[in-house]
């Protein structure tokens, strides 16, 4: 493993976001991902931000949008989570990927959980339906710096209470640990060629604070959490 210069951010072309993926080798890696997100414990990072907002008034529903939401697992949590603790919470997830949107829907029906997973371009052809809190976990540093300005701008506008945002930290502690673990979680070598270059590709805290102001997401907190990602948060007032 030779350590990139990480003072940049620098994008190069990651695999899964290829059109001509083959199906199989997607499926892969998106399961590959949901191991990362269960050891990370994305979704209880998530949950336990946004129940306060949805515990508030316990009575009256909510609805969440989980943007680029991938296989689904974060989302089908959230629904299970707001099941068990018998709060009205209906979740969505939406997806560029059909193939992603398609293993989501299994998903989905293999764990009795009531999710809608939609085909959406978050980014240049958002949903229409508006939202409470609009979530994403680990899509932002995919994206050229305008077109993450557009889809926090995106989120702002479709979330009625609070934006959530879950990315990774470009540092060197990061790249080593994602270089490292991803190898351990998962075969797939789209996954071990991908995660080392999301990490090049990621921002910095201080980074994401100066996109989110550009967005409109005024007054935004960010906080670093384990393993070496930031929880980005805004509230409506």
């Amino acid at each position: 493993m030779l350590l990139p210069q990480l003072e940049r951010r620098e994008r190069h072309p990651e695999l899964m976001d290829q059109p001509g993926l083959d199906p199989v080798l997607h499926a892969q890696a998106l399961r590959g991902l949901a191991r990362v997100n269960w050891l990370s414990g994305t979704a209880n990072i998530i949950w336990n931000t946004i129940r306060p907002i949805i515990s508030a008034s316990p009575e009256n529903p909510v609805r969440v949008l989980d943007v680029a939401c991938g296989d689904g697992a974060v989302a089908i949590e959230l629904a299970r989570r707001a099941a068990l603790a018998q709060l009205p919470v209906t979740v969505c997830g939406c997806d560029i990927s059909p193939t992603a949107i398609d293993l989501a829907r299994k998903r989905a029906t293999t764990a009795g959980v009531p999710v809608d997973f939609i085909v959406a371009d978050a980014v240049h052809h958002p949903p229409r339906d508006r939202f409470d809190i609009v979530v994403c976990s680990l899509f932002l540093h995919h994206l050229a710096d305008n077109d993450a300005i557009s889809l926090l701008n995106c989120m702002r506008e479709l979330a009625g209470r609070m934006v959530v945002v879950n990315d990774l930290i470009r540092s060197r502690w990061g790249y080593i640990m994602t270089w490292c673990g991803i190898r351990l979680l998962s075969r797939s070598h789209v996954c071990h060629i991908d995660g080392p270059l999301s990490v090049r590709a990621a921002f910095t805290p201080t980074e994401i604070l100066a996109l989110a102001e550009q967005a409109g997401l005024t007054n935004s907190e960010v906080s670093r959490i384990w393993p070496e990602r930031f929880l980005l948060t805004w509230k409506r007032t």
